[in-house]
């Protein structure tokens, strides 16, 4: 297990690097546009992926949108930005000292309250708080075990919240928090299935560790013979594993990104990060809370990292990674590409308002156009 989990590690720190960079944004009209046929009213403007230009060249994988006006970043080199203008402007809060960090997953509470996660081997892996919209933060975690490296994190609502690292000792180890991210601390690992060889989580987009609710959660794995999503309801105590339909394997294929628009609705997202190598079953789907998954029918066509569920709707979802974003409309079932743009995470707040980051700085907000 010590070498593919090494050579996984070494990938995940650069994934997809060689992948489609900058490329053009496609006007999704044809897959986002709702309005009135021939004879009834004009049609709304098509949504579609408005850049933003934010000053960096970080790579983000952290994204939490807060606002269709407010929305944080996180990434490489320790960076953390954040707007509270739609975008127009994007104000550096990066952590002092931070700079040899590589954050992949933030958590906003509101466009002053926020918690980063930096991955990485021993005490790499870290957790930071501000309370300020970034003006000051205080580091609440820092791992020590040289066996554990954390991926992603997850909250139930502004208190209760959870983050996990890749198997230590054979299993999956969780954090818990109940003051907002303020303290952790290692939740007994027996209610936790034993891992499999080779198996570990991907730090690729903030979402192989997301919850539903007060306390239903789900963790993504890949890298083993096998995917799985692991299911817990009762906030990480106890868990089931469920085979998933996604192709895994080494050095890291499988599901990386899952989206749940409540306790029982599921998609899956993942494949094969490289560039060259195709990424058959792309996506899956659940109606019961993680118990089986099917594969979608027609799937996108290839590696997908981030996805989430648009506002407001029981059957429309986005799915982006390095080569473009899809669109589904039955609830994962089929999916069309929209945009040939390069993201790796993407996020909505409850107001409607949708946000996708990746490599090179880039960011966007879903707007009419």
């Amino acid at each position: 297990m010590g070498k593919s989990k090494s050579l996984r590690r070494t990938v995940l720190v650069g994934l997809c690097g060689a992948a489609l960079a900058g490329a053009a944004l496609a006007p999704p009209a044809a897959a986002l546009a709702d309005g009135g046929g021939a004879g009834g009213p004009a049609p709304k403007r098509a949504l579609s992926w408005q850049l933003k230009e934010s000053g960096s060249d970080a790579r983000f994988r952290g994204l939490a949108a807060v606002s269709p006006r407010s929305a944080w970043v996180a990434g490489t080199k320790g960076t953390v930005l954040r707007t509270s203008d739609g975008g127009e402007t994007w104000r550096d809060v990066s952590p002092p000292g931070a700079s040899a960090l590589e954050f992949r997953d933030v958590e906003a509470f509101d466009g002053r309250r926020a918690v980063v996660l930096a991955i990485g081997e021993g005490e790499a892996s870290r957790v930071l708080r501000t309370e300020d919209g970034g003006a000051t933060w205080t580091e609440s975690f820092r791992n020590t075990d040289a066996k554990a490296f954390y991926d992603c994190m997850t909250f139930f609502d502004r208190r209760h919240g959870l983050a996990m690292s890749d198997p230590v000792d054979g299993k999956y180890r969780v954090l818990s928090t109940a003051d907002g991210g303020r303290s952790w601390k290692v939740l007994p690992n027996t209610g936790m299935p034993a891992a499999q060889e080779g198996e570990s989580a991907f730090a690729a987009s903030g979402q192989c560790l997301v919850s539903s609710g007060p306390r239903d959660v789900w963790l993504a794995t890949g890298g083993a013979a096998r995917a799985r999503v692991l299911h817990s309801a009762d906030r990480g105590l106890t868990w089931t594993a469920t085979d998933a339909p996604i192709p895994a394997g080494d050095p890291a294929r499988g599901v990386f990104g899952l989206a749940f628009r409540d306790r029982t609705h599921g998609i899956a997202v993942g494949g094969d990060y490289r560039a060259d190598q195709p990424s058959p079953k792309a996506a899956a789907v659940t109606g019961n809370g993680g118990r089986d998954w099917d594969p979608s029918d027609r799937p996108p066509p290839a590696y997908r990292s981030g996805v989430v569920w648009l506002p407001h709707s029981r059957s429309t979802a986005l799915a982006v990674g390095p080569t473009g974003t899809d669109v589904t409309k039955d609830g994962g079932r089929t999916w069309r590409t929209v945009d040939t743009g390069s993201y790796d995470t993407v996020d909505c707040a409850g107001s409607r308002g949708c946000w996708a980051a990746g490599e090179k700085g880039r960011i966007a907000r879903l707007e009419r156009r």
